[in-house]
């Protein structure tokens, strides 16, 4: 029994990471080439599309200044630009912030949410604006962004560019990356998901999966889908396979750069992470029980990877732990022998070549302070996730058999200034 398990778990470890791996050499490939196509895409750059900027903010009064500070800094046509905060049933100064800044700027508008979409969360909020707006392309941005000046101009230009897309995707970076070890460990995540996941998907398989901020989507697209899906708790992964499903694909082009405030202190993480787990779990049950009826099966190979990740892989981490463990303290006589001990080494040695692969693209990022954070975090973050996806699913579930509301799982949010937003 303890053979079978272990070739299970190894089986599924080393899948993951092999696959990675080859993810990580497509996305060093895009670093390399994907700004090749800028000068020709930006002769096209005349006839401008409207845009609606959304901002989703419920007690923000922490970031949204230093946010709408970098909106009214966008590099785009202020007569095609509109830049909505929408106010959902905040309790401190986030909609007086947001008017101060509308009287300065007459393209920022703050709008408040109404029944039925009052105050249930990030979708309903997004509804909202989609309803009371009126660019051709929607911009969206989480009230914590400080996006660069040519953010939304890069989104829109890969729109213009490529009418086969529904959707670019931007890059996201850490503006808190050096405040504490926990910064440090989801700065190198945040990098390593962009260059292995993102732009490998992309380059290799014309995949990619809007994140929850700093993309552009075809208002048409929306429209045509009906808006955001009010129960998702992850609605960026859930409307990924709805647009698939249009088809239509989603473009990655890391020209377009927000930067982000990530959760300074393991409880703030905890729920975060959690309601991420929670919503890419609800997309794999809501999706492969239709899996069948999607019309576009390029997309059922990005459900399994979220069902692989989130269901056999981390089974296999788990049994791959526990019979590490167990073993200490009792043969458990594995026919494979200390061979074991070498798998699970190598598999640790590859973890930390595929990251440091993905920091060498970035400047300043490949040094000697993030290579030991590397190793702390292969033992410390890393087995973090294991112990709250297991809770997700738990919560998933029990959300599904008692019919649970969704409510706006709002992220706290640190005082943060970004001096040099470009």
């Amino acid at each position: 029994m303890a053979n079978t398990l272990f070739y299970t778990a190894l089986i599924l470890i080393w899948g993951m990471l092999l696959y990675h791996m080859f993810l990580m050499q497509g996305g060093y490939r895009h670093f390399k080439t994907f700004d090749r196509k800028i000068p020709e895409w930006s002769k096209n750059m005349k006839s401008l599309p409207t845009v609606s900027v959304f901002i989703p903010a419920h007690n923000e009064e922490v970031v949204i200044e230093q946010t709408l500070k970098a909106m009214s800094r966008l590099y785009y046509p202020k007569d095609k630009l509109e830049v909505i905060v929408i106010n959902d049933n905040s309790s401190d100064r986030t909609g007086e912030i947001g008017r101060s800044f509308s009287e300065k700027f007459p393209f920022i508008k703050v709008i408040e949410t109404r029944p039925p979409n009052r105050g249930k969360g990030k979708s309903s909020a997004l509804n909202e604006a989609l309803s009371q707006s009126t660019g051709d392309v929607i911009v969206v941005y989480d009230a914590d962004n400080t996006p660069e000046k040519m953010a939304v101009w890069n989104l829109v230009m890969g729109l213009v560019n490529d009418p086969k897309a529904a959707a670019v995707v931007g890059k996201f970076r850490v503006i808190n990356a050096k405040k504490t070890w926990l910064t440090r460990f989801i700065n190198i995540e945040t990098i390593c998901f962009q260059w292995m996941a993102q732009a490998g998907r992309w380059k290799l398989f014309n995949i990619a999966t809007i994140p929850g901020t700093n993309f552009a989507i075809r208002r048409s697209v929306m429209e045509q889908l009906g808006g955001w899906d009010v129960r998702a708790l992850a609605e960026d992964t859930e409307l990924t396979v709805r647009v698939y499903n249009l088809g239509y694909h989603i473009r990655f082009f890391p020209a377009a750069i927000t930067w982000e405030q990530e959760p300074e202190t393991l409880g703030v993480w905890w729920k975060q992470r959690t309601r991420w787990a929670r919503g890419n779990l609800y997309v794999v049950l809501k999706f492969l029980s239709r899996i069948f009826k999607l019309k576009r099966k390029r997309i059922i190979f990005d459900l399994f990877y979220f069902f692989f990740t989130y269901f056999l892989f981390f089974f296999g981490v788990i049994v791959s732990n526990a019979l590490f463990i167990i073993n200490l303290f009792y043969d458990l006589k594995l026919s494979i022998g200390n061979v074991a001990v070498v798998l699970w080494g190598l598999a640790f040695l590859l973890f930390l070549a595929e990251v440091m692969i993905a920091l060498s693209i970035e400047k300043d990022e490949m040094n000697r302070s993030n290579f030991f954070c590397v190793i702390l975090m292969y033992f410390t973050y890393s087995q973090m996730w294991i112990v709250l996806v297991v809770y997700s699913l738990f919560l998933e579930m029990k959300r599904v058999l008692f019919r649970q509301e969704v409510r706006w799982y709002k992220t706290e949010r640190f005082s943060q200034k970004r001096g040099d937003v470009q």
